[in-house]
């Protein structure tokens, strides 16, 4: 008998293309969906979490998967890693970063090195301690916990935000007399202009929000800020938050847009960062063990990897265009339920 099934292998494969950019843990569903079905799928599991797992067809066949995500967010922000090559070359040859693109360029490369570091020298380790049944679902459900709490405290930040910029100047004060005044607020803490307010914040290190016309009684919206306006210590901040989707049930995705949308970015923005961060992770990731696909582990599954590989692929695809219409306007409320649920009940089946 074969050591993974064709059934097993679109199973796994459709499983790993969703959850993997979806931000409910691609590694925490790869570990509780085998141990909930049981029987012969049972020792999926077993194989992943063993000390010796290096020469297991199941591992192969995960790695066979993480490269067929990785070139589906190739694909699909083809036009985006054209321009961020590009611009990261240039960067290189001039010594300097003078455009926005080259600026995400290096954000993403600083992102990067914490979890890549991490992943050579731990990757194993946490695989082995924590990717068992019960582990896992603690840590999906506590993938829910970071979920809400990271929605509750954007929602004060605009609030706050909101509050600062109807709220008038003092008489008397430059914001209050010049033409056009702006409101400055602590960087980091607000929305982020383009243009000219843009251009201020870089120099200032002061966020700007633009006051309301002369003569209205409107509000002034609250904006957000834009990707390339992030600092790099942020970036790097976001990038150590990535480290924790190591440890199975954490979400790499939903961790790394909680740390985007606290630094103010909007829903969608953090949400392309994210997949931006996890591209070359996920494809170096899989490039490292893809000798394992020429070994003996993968010697009777060739046909089993690339049906998986296919499907993972084609689902990677769909899952980041419906996240990326998602993020306009929605939340990520619905995966926090959907983590606490699952993990909750995970819990109580694996206790």
């Amino acid at each position: 008998m074969s050591d993974l099934s064709y059934l097993q292998a679109v199973v796994i494969g459709g499983l790993q293309g969703v959850t993997e950019l979806f931000p409910v843990s691609s590694l925490g569903h790869s570990v509780l969906v085998p141990a909930l079905i049981g029987g012969s799928w049972q020792h999926l599991v077993t194989e992943n979490t063993s000390g010796d797992s290096a020469g297991s067809p199941y591992l192969a066949f995960i790695v066979a998967l993480h490269v067929a995500t990785a070139i589906a967010l190739l694909v699909f922000f083809r036009r985006d890693w054209a321009g961020i090559i590009r611009a990261f070359g240039t960067s290189l040859r001039t010594r300097s970063v003078t455009t926005s693109t080259e600026r995400l360029a290096w954000l993403i490369v600083v992102a990067t090195v914490p979890v890549g570091l991490t992943g050579l020298l731990l990757e194993r380790s946490f695989r082995t301690l924590f990717a068992k049944p019960l582990a896992a679902a603690v840590f999906l459900a506590v993938n829910g916990v970071i979920l809400l709490v990271g929605e509750r405290l954007r929602r004060r930040s605009e609030s706050r935000m909101a509050r600062a910029a109807a709220a008038p100047p003092a008489a008397g004060t430059p914001a209050a007399d010049a033409p056009g005044a702006r409101t400055a607020v602590p960087f980091g803490e607000a929305p982020v202009p383009v243009g000219a307010a843009g251009r201020q914040q870089a120099a200032t290190g002061q966020a700007v929000l633009p006051s309301a016309p002369a003569g209205t009684a409107v509000l002034p919206a609250v904006a957000s800020r834009k990707l390339e306006t992030l600092s790099y210590r942020e970036a790097g901040i976001i990038g150590l938050f990535q480290t924790l989707a190591l440890l199975a049930g954490i979400s790499r995705s939903g961790i790394t847009m909680v740390g985007g949308l606290l630094r103010g970015l909007d829903h969608e923005d953090a949400a392309k960062f994210s997949f931006l961060l996890a591209t070359p992770v996920i494809l170096a990731a899989g490039l490292l063990k893809l000798p394992s696909l020429t070994g003996p582990a993968a010697a009777h599954i060739h046909g089993q990897v690339l049906a998986g590989f296919l499907v993972a692929g084609l689902a990677a695809y769909a899952a980041v265009r419906f996240l990326s219409r998602w993020f306009t306007t929605r939340t990520l409320t619905p995966f926090a339920v959907y983590c606490l649920v699952a993990g909750v009940g995970s819990i109580i089946r694996f206790a």
